[in-house]
């Protein structure tokens, strides 16, 4: 008589409970993707979206086995599990509330950036995010320590599995390939919305929306890309160089963070007086108007990036999120404003008053061609306002005014202030500004900061008008903070949540005075059209463009006076915009033809 087999009911006891254990984790991020919504998140996981939800729990449970066999360990592997995503759900959470964006897979090289992390967020949570990385390096280092022990069987069954998931990953780390699997499978339910990540990740989930952003390319092949075309387009923008001076005159590019104008937001009445009064003063007698910004809340590097390349974050692909750490350090050398001015003998300085590892700044100012980088530790001036804890706009233009004096060749000076930076409470003892309809506390004291940074900006350009060299400014904040409420942000939708002040200062006054509305790649064409300096054949390009499309970000286009979700481009506008596109696809996803053409010099 055969024996019945028992059936191993701890084993299934275990299956069943990482089954669940993964199913609960993945539910953890949808709850920090929907404002911690349990409606809305057993809605998407068992109503709506179950299939996608299941998709992304079959990844989570490839992450659990390559983390689980890496440690030798289904329990400890569990508890390191718990503890990422955790982190990885606090840090969606904080940043869906101040930036209105999820993480992306990008995001999670600033893990080791403690100075921004505790700069940004409350005591507390730096305190458990610093628990969190030390009890994660505690696990790491007991477990492992315990894995040698283990009987020779397990360690094959170890190894077998951490070699499995270990390819499994790296085919997931493909999503983006045209015959991946996985991506297939999330493509039989899936509408993905590239515009708009925030609705991305909403329709998709979180896991889908985190695979969507893994790694791509910068951008698709246009049609018709060759050398002959690139050929073609750099011989029809040639800049008229009877136009232009001789002339070197300094050139300084002043980022200011955050720097914005709270009274253009519908529903707010700012009282007090205007924190924007030394501003406007200058700003109404020179070239000025708003900026679009990409970002509402953050996006810094983008629009820095856009500002000294001239290239739009609008038409890469959705994925490439963060130029400066996905794709400027791939190269050795990348067209910019920096290279351009180098080539014509100026002296090429960056000031950032913090850190140099932020979003790689030091890697990448290198790569754009700048003799020098200067930041909170190498800076003269480090004065600071009260219980602000970054330097003083002040201070950042006392450096850049001694550069200025300082030097006898022609100086390009691209300064990125901090003062305004977020956290805003408790810097300053006393807040005449205040606002009907949202009076916080973050918004008082951000009004105050932005009061500093104005009268700090005519200080300084009121310096500029007796210096002796030609001095041309170009200032601009980079987005709006991300302190204002779902109610005024709701009343705002579309390009007033994007709109920021920017101007254009030459200290011998020979600026058009006029208002405009425009994008930060436009800056560089739009200075050196301004100032009758010697433009480049790319310059020459925007110049055009611009005419036709004065500013346009992703579902934000200006024509005419007047913004549209979609650009409508007549056929002499096509061309233009192609013509930009293949030589910013040349650049960054091809083979730089236009370079060995000279466009950019």
């Amino acid at each position: 008589m055969e024996k019945t087999r028992k059936i191993p009911w701890g084993l299934v006891g275990k299956v069943l409970g990482v089954v669940l254990f993964i199913i609960c984790s993945n539910l953890f991020l949808q709850l920090t993707q929907n404002d911690f919504s349990f409606d809305l998140a057993f809605k998407f996981a068992f109503s709506w979206h179950t299939e996608k939800f299941f998709l992304g729990c079959l990844v989570l449970l490839i992450f659990f086995g390559w983390i689980s066999s890496f440690l030798g360990s289904l329990r400890i592997g569990g508890l390191f599990y718990s503890l990422l995503l955790i982190g990885i759900g606090i840090a969606n959470y904080l940043k869906m509330t101040y930036r209105m964006e999820p993480i992306y897979p990008n995001d999670l090289k600033m893990v080791i950036e403690f100075g921004m992390i505790r700069d940004m967020v409350s005591t507390p949570l730096f305190l458990l995010f610093l628990l969190l990385l030390a009890a994660g390096v505690v696990l790491i280092l007991v477990s492992l320590k315990k894995s040698i022990r283990l009987k020779k069987q397990r360690q094959w069954m170890r190894v077998g599995i951490f070699l499995l998931t270990s390819g499994l990953l790296f085919y997931i780390g493909g999503f983006n390939n045209q015959n991946n699997l996985l991506r297939k499978a999330y493509n039989q339910t899936a509408l993905w919305i590239p515009y708009s990540q925030k609705m991305n990740y909403y329709n998709t989930g979180f896991m889908g929306g985190f695979l969507y952003n893994l790694p791509v390319e910068a951008m698709n092949q246009p049609q018709g890309y060759s050398a002959s075309t690139i050929k073609k387009i750099t011989k029809s923008y040639q800049p008229a160089e009877s136009e232009a001076t001789t002339d070197k005159p300094n050139i300084v590019y002043v980022m200011s963070e955050s720097f914005s104008d709270p009274s253009r937001l519908k529903g707010l009445e700012i009282l007090g007086g205007d924190p924007l009064q030394a501003y406007r003063e200058v700003a109404d007698q020179t070239y000025s108007g708003q900026m679009l910004s990409q970002n509402y809340g953050g996006g810094t590097a983008n629009i820095e990036f856009e500002a000294l390349t001239g290239f739009s974050m609008e038409l890469f692909n959705a994925q490439m999120s963060t130029p400066y750490t996905m794709l400027v350090p791939k190269f050795e050398r990348f067209p910019s404003l920096v290279s351009t001015l180098e080539k014509r003998g100026y002296q090429t300085t960056a000031i950032h008053p913090y850190n140099t590892s932020m979003y790689k700044r030091k890697d990448v100012y290198q790569t754009f061609g700048f003799d020098q980088f200067l930041d909170e530790e190498t800076m003269k001036h480090q004065a600071k306002i009260e219980d602000n804890p970054y330097i003083s706009d002040e201070a950042a233009y006392n450096e850049v005014y001694d550069h200025l004096t300082n030097q006898k060749k022609p100086q390009f000076l691209h300064l990125v202030t901090m003062q305004t930076h977020m956290p805003y409470e408790n810097k300053y003892s006393e807040l005449p500004y205040l606002a009907r309809g949202e009076n916080t506390t973050a918004l008082c004291s951000y009004m105050q900061d932005i009061a500093y940074s104005s009268q700090a900006l005519q200080a300084f350009l009121k310096k500029l008008d007796d210096l002796s060299e030609r001095t041309l400014v170009v200032f601009w904040g980079d987005h709006l903070p991300g302190i204002y409420s779902d109610e005024i942000q709701a009343k705002n939708q579309g390009p007033r949540l994007h709109e920021t002040e920017f101007l254009m200062y030459d200290n011998r006054h020979q600026l058009n005075n006029q208002r405009t509305v425009t994008s930060p790649f436009y800056f560089g064409a739009d200075l050196f059209q301004q100032g009758r300096l010697q433009m480049t054949g790319f310059q020459e390009l925007l110049v055009h463009l611009q005419k036709e499309l004065p500013a346009f970000e992703k579902g934000m286009y200006y024509q005419a006076g007047n913004w549209n979700k979609e650009v409508k481009l007549n056929q002499k506008q096509e061309k233009i915009y192609q013509d930009y596109q293949m030589i910013q696809y040349d650049i960054t996803t091809g083979k730089q033809y236009s370079l060995k053409e000279n466009f950019f010099d």
